[in-house]
This record gives C-alpha cells, sequence and structure tokens, in this order.
C-alpha cells in the first residue's frame, strides 16, 4: 500500500526538518503533560480545602494555579509553532492526507479554546466568585485538557495503523475521518499518553516540594504539598504499567519491526529471550542480560510464540535499532523505579498511616519528576523513532514527505534559539512565582497531617 510518486529528500536537510520535529515534540509535550495533570491535582486540592476547611489546600491551589497560566501561555507558543511545522516541513503529509487526519486536529483547536477560556474564568475569579462555582469553573479545564491530548494522540496514532481511506491510481478516496481517528492503535495509545500526563505532573510538582523539605522547609504547607501530587502520580503509576504492558502487546501484533528493535531481536526464533540492557554491535545485541523465553511470553502470552526479527525485513525498512531499544529500556527502567517509590510510599501508608521518614525518601522523590519526564521521553522516542523510515507506517516514507526545498537545516536552527529562549523565560518566570509568594504565606499551623519527617 505504499504510496508512490513523490520526490525522495535525503541528506542534511531530511535529518534538519526531523531533527526540528523531534525538538518541537520532545520539548512541548512535557508542558502538554502538565497541563493536562496539573489541572486535576489543583483542583483536588480546592476540593480538600474546601471539604476539610484547612486553609493550605486552597494556598497551594491558588499557587498551582498560577503555574498552570504559565505553562498554558508557553505551551500554546510551542503548540503554535508545532501547527506550523507540520505543513512546512511536512507537505508531502498533510498535502496528501490532511482530509484524512484534519478531523483530529480541528477538534483539538475546539478543546483548547476551551480550556483557555475556563482557565481565564478560573485564575480571574478567584476573589469574586463563591467557593463551590469557582471549583466548578475549574472542570471544563481538566476535561478539556484531556480532550485536547486525545484529539492529538490520535492523528499520531493514525500514523501508526492508517486507515479511514483508499487510494486509487496514487490518489486518495473514500476518506472516513471518524474510522482515521478510531483506528485500533487509538486505545492504547491514547490511554498511555494520558496516564503519563498525569504521572508526569504528579511527580514533577512532588519533586519541587522534595527539595523544598531536603532544605529544610518542614511545615505542613510543603509537606501536603507533596503528599497530594505524589499520590496522584503513585495511584497511576501500577496502571501505567498494565497499560504499557497492553501497548507492546498491540506493537508485536501490529509492528512487528518496531518491537524487533525495541528488544534487538535480529533472527527470527521461537521462544525468544528479554533483553535487559545490551547494545547493538555488527548485527547482534551485545553485553544484554537474556530471560529465557521472556519476550515470546510477554508479548503473545505464549513462552514458545515465534518473534520475528529484523532479518525478515529490508535493511532500508529497520529503525535505528541502538536510539530505539536504548529508548525502550530507560523508559521501562524509570517506569519500574517510580514503581518502586510508589510500593515505598503505599507500604508506609498502609503500616503506619503516615509516608517514609526516611531522607532517602525525600531524595527519591525529589528526582522522580526528572526520571517521569525521562521515561516520558523516552516512550515518545521508541513510538516515532521506531515507526521510521516511514511517517505513515507502511504506507508513506518520511523522505517522501518532507519538503523539498533547500535550507531546512537554518530554519532548525532558528527553531532552537527560540525554544531555548522559551525555556530560559519558563524557568525564569516560574521561580519568580516562587520566590515572591503570589498567594499569603501558609500560617503554622499545627501538624495535622501525620507526615512526621525526620
Amino acid at each position: 500500500m505504499e504510496l508512490s510518486g513523490l520526490p525522495l529528500v535525503t541528506g542534511p536537510d531530511l535529518v534538519a526538518a526531523r531533527t526540528q520535529m523531534g525538538l518541537s515534540l520532545g520539548w512541548h509535550i512535557i508542558v502538554a503533560c502538565l497541563g493536562v495533570g496539573m489541572p486535576a491535582i489543583t483542583l483536588l486540592a480546592e476540593w480538600r480545602g474546601h471539604r476539610t476547611g484547612d486553609v493550605r489546600y486552597r494556598l497551594l491551589a491558588r499557587r498551582w494555579a498560577k503555574a498552570m497560566g504559565v505553562l498554558f501561555a508557553v505551551g500554546a507558543v510551542s503548540g503554535t509553532i508545532l501547527s506550523f511545522e507540520m505543513g512546512l516541513l511536512w507537505p508531502g503529509l498533510m498535502g496528501v492526507y490532511g482530509e484524512v487526519i484534519g478531523l483530529p486536529f480541528s477538534l483539538e483547536g475546539i478543546a483548547f479554546f476551551i480550556e483557555a477560556i475556563f482557565l481565564g474564568i478560573y485564575l480571574y475569579s478567584w476573589d469574586r466568585l463563591p467557593p463551590v462555582p469557582h471549583l466548578l469553573s475549574g472542570v471544563p479545564i481538566v476535561l478539556a485538557g484531556v480532550a485536547s491530548a486525545f484529539f492529538v494522540v490520535t492523528a499520531n496514532a493514525w500514523m501508526q495503523q492508517p486507515t479511514g481511506f483508499d487510494t486509487r491510481n496514487g490518489r486518495i478516496i473514500a476518506v472516513a475521518p471518524w474510522a482515521a481517528m478510531f483506528n485500533p492503535a487509538t486505545p492504547p495509545q491514547t490511554t498511555h499518553m494520558i496516564l503519563a500526563a498525569f504521572m508526569v505532573a504528579g511527580f514533577a510538582m512532588a519533586s519541587v516540594y522534595a527539595v523544598a523539605m531536603l532544605r529544610g522547609r518542614r511545615d505542613a504547607y510543603h509537606r501536603l504539598g507533596l503528599l497530594l501530587p505524589l499520590t496522584v502520580a503513585a495511584i497511576v503509576t501500577p496502571v501505567q504499567i498494565g497499560v504499557g504492558d497492553w501497548a507492546a502487546r498491540f506493537v508485536a501484533e501490529n509492528q512487528p519491526v518496531k518491537l524487533a528493535a525495541m528488544e534487538g531481536v535480529f533472527e527470527t526464533q521461537r521462544g525468544a529471550p528479554l533483553h535487559v540492557g545490551g547494545i547493538a554491535i555488527d548485527g547482534q545485541l551485545r553485553y544484554a542480560l537474556k530471560i529465557p523465553r521472556g519476550l515470546s511470553l510477554l508479548a503473545h502470552g505464549d513462552p514458545d510464540a515465534v518473534i520475528v526479527g529484523l532479518n525478515q525485513t529490508p535493511k532500508a525498512d529497520w529503525p535505528p535499532i541502538n536510539i530505539v531499544h536504548l529508548a525502550f529500556q530507560a523508559m521501562v527502567a524509570m517506569g519500574f523505579a517510580l514503581l518502586l517509590l510508589a510500593v515505598w510510599l503505599a507500604v508506609s501508608w498502609l503500616r503506619r498511616r503516615e509516608p517514609p521518614s526516611s531522607p532517602w525518601f525525600l531524595r527519591a522523590v525529589a528526582v522522580s519528576g526528572l526520571a517521569a519526564v525521562i521515561a516520558l521521553e523516552a516512550g515518545w522516542i521508541v513510538t516515532e523513532v521506531g515507526r521510521q523510515p516511514w511517517i505513515v507506517y507502511g504506507v508513506l516514507r518520511t523522505s517522501q514527505a518532507v519538503n523539498p526545498a533547500p535550507g531546512l537545516v537554518w530554519g532548525f536552527v532558528l527553531v532552537t534559539l527560540v525554544y531555548l529562549v522559551l525555556t530560559v523565560a519558563t524557568v525564569y518566570v516560574l521561580r519568580r512565582l516562587a520566590r515572591d509568594q503570589p498567594v499569603p504565606i501558609a500560617p503554622q499551623e499545627p501538624d495535622v497531617t501525620g507526615f512526621k519527617v525526620t
């Protein structure tokens, strides 16, 4: 079903276009995940404040809401850059398949505007609406943020499993936009991405308060600021690992070349081992710990199942093996490290009704935000680089979709400078929000949380 007739672009311009798109997506996805997860955690804090009467929850919610406003603004900028890049860098994709995948992008735009409107209401009306209406004004932010992520990821899922159209004489016919949007990859991929957003937001928010507590700020306000988002992330983590297994099984059934790259399987074999670590050298995966029959069991539920190796595919259709394999290993490692942190919290809470008191727990939480981001980026690399050399799997090559005009390298340089400025500005503003205390200082009340840290 491969589409022909489009010019092939190779060399520095193709590399620059791919790198620029990778930079833009990798930057935006972090801000987008915070935009999906933070509103729900913020509303949870506000709701807890109303229900318990504890002013510290409301102070946390107010501070987090201001950070949400900043992140939404920079996310709008990076999202706008991405929308231009889709047309400017990849006219072979949008020009040919725009009518197939245009629907989710349109719906995402509607969700974005709903989120923007209600975020403005939520931020402006803190002291102007009664508590319950103000809390309810934040609900559309959560729903629109999740919907926005869902719609965008359905478009990417379609690129993994293209459906909803037919071709005749090199032309697209019989377009079914809803079938394209709800393609076979949509359920596992959207679920995996939305849960990842809550993990990133929860661990990142908790890590900020863990660092503050390691520096001596161990009042109840900071302890609640750590515990609330950490609890959300800890609850989501085991669910996410289960969904990750679902997504991996989907890849095994529908993208065997990607699975072979993920695991470094070069030869087709029955009862394939699961590889831990390793690096591909000269057509072999070296220095890996092998778990006998583990891959066949995990991928197909049968320890004797056949795993298709890269040798069954022309080498021109292989993805970059080491990039995909090492990214997959990093994602799995970070995911299970975060699961251990969640188990540590759960065991302590079930035994003593309080989180662990060890300073090592705070250190682990302090790095959990970075670990969650690494897992997120590594997973996205597996998804996108593992699909190469196809931009639309099995249908359109990346080299056919890229803009054939010369000079794309300079566009990459310019966009890199833009993201450098955005990063510096975002970090500066968020640090000012933390230092300038945009909400009243939390009162020094008795410790009623039961969170005793030594």
